[in-house]
């Protein structure tokens, strides 16, 4: 166990995207995150387990992983694997101005795992994005890709209306688990609105308060901290700017179920 989780980077600096062939030798993997990238792990080959976070998911080809930068993950993989990798930085999306593309990849990763029916294209497409250099073409084919794999029966229902761009903020703003707040007022002010509608924003795009879906991150690290470092609570309570580890107990037990110690002993 460790004071901190592994943080591991794939990509340079300068990059904005990058796909390559997933790597044959993979098989176990120490728990680990990358913070400054969302991943998209498709695998046509292979068998064994992928944990991200705190569920353990059967390798079951064709299947898509997605992995969000605050969230940690390992394999355990039995079998000569085959498939792709594409990281994908937020300045990407950014730069991009298709919002088809940016409606469709705030649904994906939303969610951890996809198995597919077979689709030779899939491969097809991801070829493309290896040897592909122009960011129009390349938004292109990325957008097409995604499209492909939600489009697959049994994968998942698309929601078809616009995102609210104060969301995807929020969201963005909360993926920065390194300094955490349990104060709806905060985040209201860095999205320049107060937290009245902040707050209603969230009931009307997501059905809950905003005060819950700080929650969700919350409590996301906080089960991180505790599956995958030594900390203790009191020291996982103040990584989250709690100011009082037992009001953090009873926050824990009460989103939960259960307390810390509880947790960690499962």
């Amino acid at each position: 166990m460790k004071k901190s989780i592994q943080i591991k980077n794939k990509i340079e600096m300068t990059e904005l995207i990058k796909v390559s062939p997933f790597r044959k030798g993979i098989r176990k993997t120490e728990p680990h995150k990358h913070n400054s990238y969302f991943e998209i792990i498709y695998l046509s080959q292979g068998s064994g387990t992928h944990t991200i976070d705190y569920t353990q998911f059967p390798i079951i080809p064709p299947t898509v992983f997605f992995v969000r930068k605050e969230q940690v993950h390992h394999w355990d993989i039995t079998s000569v694997p085959e498939g792709y990798v594409l990281l994908l930085k937020k300045g990407f999306v950014d730069k991009s101005l298709d919002s088809e593309l940016k409606r469709i990849l705030s649904q994906v990763s939303a969610l951890s795992c996809l198995h597919l029916e077979q689709n030779n294209s899939i491969s097809i497409l991801f070829q493309l994005l290896i040897d592909e250099k122009d960011f129009s073409v390349t938004e292109g084919i990325l957008k097409a890709l995604l499209a492909k794999i939600i489009s697959i029966p049994a994968s998942f229902p698309v929601n078809k209306h616009k995102t609210n761009n104060t969301i995807l903020l929020f969201r963005e703003l909360l993926n920065h688990t390194d300094d955490l707040k349990n104060n709806v007022a905060h985040y209201a002010g860095q999205l320049n609105t107060t937290p009245q509608n902040l707050n209603a924003i969230c009931r009307k795009e997501l059905n809950q308060p905003a005060a819950d879906v700080i929650a969700e991150y919350m409590i996301g690290e906080a089960k991180r901290l505790l599956l995958y470092t030594d900390n203790n609570v009191s020291e996982v309570a103040y990584t989250l700017n709690f100011n009082d580890t037992s009001h953090f107990i009873k926050y824990f037990k009460r989103h939960t179920g259960s307390t810390p110690q509880v947790f960690r002993s499962l």
